[in-house]
């Protein structure tokens, strides 16, 4: 067999040449793409003795991430096991004298994912990611445009606890679109500070003009309203509670009772029915907070199928930059309810890639991998299978398999 260029992209075009048009298309939209944005981290590594291309490291983690792969040790016996096409198809370094090709061992990966950029290959991931989406929402099979929901929210890596001096865990703060539960921006919060010193430069890279920004209480902060509204031209949906108690108060003392419902829906699901009412009245003039235009109630009735049948009830309340004109109180209850979809990005993470059970604990290796597993959930969300799990069990009993959802079929 010829030697291959030691080039992911160079080895990748000698490909094209043999897929139908279809296939071409689905290549130019996806794994080329990939490749570049992955091309363009730094390579934290002394170019003396280099074997492999940090792009086909890269890549090849993804694919194995995609195959379930939860661990260093897993991404290289996935490697390991994958077959020649495979490796040629992700741009692995032919051996010419032994004729075959050499994928990397366990120590290389996790001597390279533990050391790269996490914060430079989060931003390529995530323009690949976003560059995704915008052509999505320009096909016309998706008929009107809806206003994009961008959702934020931090997360606990409990098992990198135990390697932390004061015994803090690694915390990562992410937005994700809440259509496409696709995480488009992720930072590590220092264990000196919060997520509030991180929510603008998190976010500042990111186009969000026109977008709804949504976030829990801990982010109902002045500062913030006004960076969304003012320099991102977006909008946005911020839970409030006790921890701004002026406002808070202002909020709980209107006249609630006096408002019509304008959104209503009923669900039975987890072993329990919910009844889900929400109101809204506009507050331009009457709230202290910047840029707010309506003031949000959410209350939320619970009941047991089995069991208690007495109802218990919560009662929550939000602000948001919307005005009555710009979104119905459907759309707006659509989006408070969406926000929650970043938790169950978070669960996937914590069940089915067993994120908080990792071993992987130091350097830059907890947000490395934790940024892998978004990847790999954004590419196989969209895939039809009934959950993550199934899907990633789906591409482990074949190599190849991953390569069609990457985009790219072996030769």
């Amino acid at each position: 067999m010829p030697a291959l260029s030691s080039s992911l992209i160079s080895s990748a075009l000698e490909q094209i040449q043999e897929l139908s048009a279809g296939e071409r298309l689905v290549l130019a939209r996806q794994c080329p793409s990939l490749a570049e944005h992955l091309a363009q981290v730094p390579d934290p590594r002394d170019p003396r003795g280099v074997r492999h291309t940090l792009t086909s490291l890269l890549l090849a983690a993804v694919a194995a991430v995609v195959a379930g792969a939860c661990s260093f040790t897993a991404i290289g016996e996935w490697a390991a096991d994958a077959p020649p096409r495979v490796l040629a198809a992700l741009g692995v370094r032919y051996d010419r004298l032994a004729g075959c090709f050499q994928p990397p061992d366990e120590a290389t990966i996790r001597r390279v994912l533990e050391s790269v950029d996490a914060a430079a290959l989060e931003a390529a991931v995530g323009s690949w990611l976003a560059a995704r989406l915008q052509a999505d929402r320009r096909s016309p099979r998706l008929g009107q445009r809806e206003r994009r929901a961008v959702a934020v929210d931090g997360k606990t890596v409990r098992g990198t606890r135990h390697a932390s001096a004061d015994g803090q865990a690694v915390h990562l703060l992410a937005a994700a679109e809440q259509r496409s539960a696709a995480v488009l921006a992720q930072a590590r919060v220092d264990g000196k500070t919060n997520e509030i010193t991180c929510f603008v430069p998190l976010l500042a890279p990111l186009d969000l003009a026109g977008a709804v920004v949504t976030a829990d209480a801990l982010h109902a902060q002045r500062e913030h309203a006004e960076f969304l509204v003012t320099q991102k031209k977006a909008h946005y949906i911020l839970a409030v509670k006790n921890n701004q108690p002026s406002l808070y108060a202002q909020l709980t003392s209107l006249p609630w009772r006096q408002v019509p419902a304008g959104f209503d829906a009923r669900d039975k699901g987890h072993g329990r029915a919910e009844w889900r009412t929400l109101k809204l009245t506009a507050v331009a003039a009457g709230i202290a907070f910047p840029h707010a235009a309506q003031a949000i109630q959410v209350r939320r009735r619970r009941r047991p199928l089995n069991g208690k049948k007495r109802w218990s009830t919560e009662t929550s309340y939000a602000v948001t930059s919307l005005a009555a004109s710009q979104a119905t109180p459907a759309q707006v209850a659509r989006w408070a309810r969406g926000h929650w979809g970043i938790e169950a990005l978070h669960h996937i993470r914590d069940v089915t890639y067993r994120e908080d059970a990792s071993q992987i604990r130091t350097g830059n290796g907890p947000q490395v991998m934790a940024t892998l597993r978004n990847l790999g959930i954004a590419i196989l969300k969209p895939a039809d299978h009934p959950s993550i799990a199934t899907a990633c069990r789906y591409h482990a009993r074949d190599a190849t398999r991953t390569l069609t959802t990457l985009g790219l079929s072996p030769a």
